[in-house]
């Protein structure tokens, strides 16, 4: 997935036909037309996150990866119930030691601007994504991890090369965005930044060239965004016409625009708002999600930061300790949450081959102790100030907290009780608002010097291999948002990305688990439900069991091929 501060959305589904979990899938999508549909209208979707960017290759926000599943091809996609399903590819293989991946795709598809889709554009996509996988394409190198080529032997078969075993090939396809290469391919040139530097929008008022079902005709900052459909798409038709999402700047805003209908659903909804909008006649769905809220501390080993004493473990331990985790969850959340504690939460379900979590069982929310907090600090000599704040080198132990606007809501509730607890063992913190792009780059500043914290989120896929790799020092000035650098954490990324599936792979996950826990480069505060309002003059949506399946996430396109209008 992508370091697009995983945002939950939808936590709703599509009702979708039986969906195959190998290599014979149907390659005509899901979600069919059946008697009595009503077909046509265009869905409004009510969005309080910001669209950072439409480049795959810069995005960090979830809104952009939900367009770029809609506008661009995968080769799979995920099913309800959580098997691997068609989207560009009909078929796939692998050999003995799953080196390589081969891949057999639509015939006779074309993009939205009549151009031919085939094999070559996938090949292109990933062979120009493993050219500057050090550069321009990090963002989406974690995909092409141990790839060396991907080569299209015909139009319709592409095979995938690796130097080593790769068991989550298919988890990883899911978010290989295939690109046309007759846009792309100008900027795919020298050292290919360039491809960082294209907007991807509408020009000329013509829209952006798609291979999904929809293509964005309109755009417009932080106000809105809209597609129609894609009338050379490969798959099942969708029933509407098209949809769009519209900005709004607060949480208030946003659900009173679902209220009184001017928009027909809305991401996210606010815990406050629950009852109200079931009270206003409106379908509201809650379900366990793969949302967690943390706290980033700067981590950063290779530099000198403003404040050394953030890295001393008993720091941390103190700051652990010392929050109430059950306040958070019951005042700030209202109950829709439950502590946190890993980084994979524990709504990402079962590795398949075990049937166990792959959550680590044996980790558990650290223990709201003032007391102990304040002793660890004690023993560790920052003594108490004359103003109520500990000591540390010659300063008062009070911090700046970077504070993304998103955030705002229950995560400035959680800020206020945190900045309660904190202040109980002599430490300070100040919020810093500011928009999602602006705490992006204040966060990577300086090469991570000029952060203390920062309140943010993520939300993640069924696989953990995403969220493992933020933390690596690989992901410097991309998904890293910490600075965290271990080398031996690095060493087990990359034997569990390698590691066959099953047993072998599970303990080194649970190892990568265990270190951040320990080293604390996050304190992970909660794990938020996944809540979804929509009005009922729409259908197709029913409760997801995990929310990576919300309405429209990255994760399939299923979501918009079934919804449409009550007859």
């Amino acid at each position: 997935m992508r370091k697009f501060r995983l945002i939950a959305l939808l936590s709703v589904t599509v009702v979708i036909a039986a969906a195959c979990s190998s290599g014979d899938s149907s390659s005509d999508g899901s979600g069919g037309g059946s008697g009595g549909v009503t077909e046509g209208g265009f869905l409004k979707i009510a969005q309080t996150e910001q669209i950072d960017s439409l480049n795959p290759f810069v995005a960090f926000n979830l809104t952009p990866f939900i367009i770029f599943m809609q506008e661009y091809p995968a080769l799979v996609q995920y099913a309800p119930d959580l098997t691997f399903q068609s989207d560009f590819a009909t078929s796939w293989s692998h050999n003995t030691n799953f080196t390589e991946w081969t891949f057999h795709t639509v015939p006779n598809a074309k993009w939205s601007d009549g151009e031919p889709l085939t094999a070559e554009d996938v090949a292109w996509t990933l062979n120009t994504t493993i050219k500057y996988k050090d550069g321009p394409t990090a963002h989406q190198a974690g995909y092409i991890a141990h790839m060396t080529s991907a080569k299209a032997t015909d139009a319709n078969t592409v095979v995938l090369h690796y130097e080593s075993p790769v068991t989550n090939a298919l988890a990883q396809m899911v978010y290989v965005y295939v690109l046309p290469e007759q846009v792309w391919g100008r900027y795919a040139t020298g050292d290919g930044k360039a491809i960082r530097e294209f907007p991807n929008t509408p020009e000329d008022g013509k829209p952006v060239v798609s291979g999904g079902p929809f293509m964005l005709t309109e755009y417009k900052q932080d106000q809105v965004a809209k597609f129609a459909l894609n009338p050379n798409w490969y798959g099942t038709k969708p029933h509407i016409e098209g949809f769009g999402f519209q900005y709004f700047a607060t949480n208030d805003a946003a659900v009173q625009s679902m209220k009184t209908g001017v928009v027909d659903m809305l991401n996210g909804v606010p815990t406050t708002a629950m009852s109200t909008l079931k009270q206003a006649g409106l379908t509201v769905a809650q379900a366990p999600g793969t949302t967690y809220h943390e706290i980033i501390i700067n981590s950063n080993p290779k530099a000198p930061i403003a404040h050394p004493e953030l890295q001393d473990p008993s720091v941390r331990q103190a700051m652990s300790h010392a929050i109430n985790y059950d306040e958070i969850v019951k005042t700030a959340w209202s109950g829709f949450a439950e502590p946190g504690y890993s980084i994979i939460p524990p709504a990402s379900g079962d590795e398949d081959s075990t049937g166990k979590p792959w959550t680590d069982p044996s980790l558990e929310p650290y223990t709201y102790d003032p007391a102990q907090a304040n002793q660890i600090l004690d023993d560790a000599g920052y003594t108490m100030g004359p103003h109520g704040y500990r000591m540390a080198d010659g300063h008062e132990m009070k911090y700046n907290v970077i504070f993304p606007h998103y955030e705002l809501g229950s995560g400035m509730r959680s800020f206020d009780i945190v900045q309660g607890d904190f202040k109980a063992i002599g430490i300070g913190i100040t919020s810093e608002v500011m928009n999602d792009n602006a705490a992006y780059y204040a966060n990577i500043k300086d090469e991570y010097t000029d952060f203390d914290l920062i309140f943010w989120s993520w939300s993640l896929s069924r696989d953990p291999d995403f969220s493992l790799s933020v933390l690596t020092c690989e992901q410097w000035y991309n998904w890293n948002d910490s600075a965290y650098c271990n080398p031996a954490y690095d060493k087990l990324y990359t034997q569990q990305s390698k590691a066959a599936a099953g047993g072998e792979r599970l303990q080194q996950i649970y190892q990568m688990q265990q270190m951040v826990y320990e080293d604390m480069p996050y304190l992970v505060l909660n794990y938020q439900d996944d809540l979804t309002a929509w009005s009922n003059k729409w259908t197709g949506f029913v409760p997801s069991e995990q929310d990576q399946f919300n309405g429209l996430t990255s994760d399939s396109k299923n979501a918009l091929i079934g919804v449409h209008q009550v007859g």
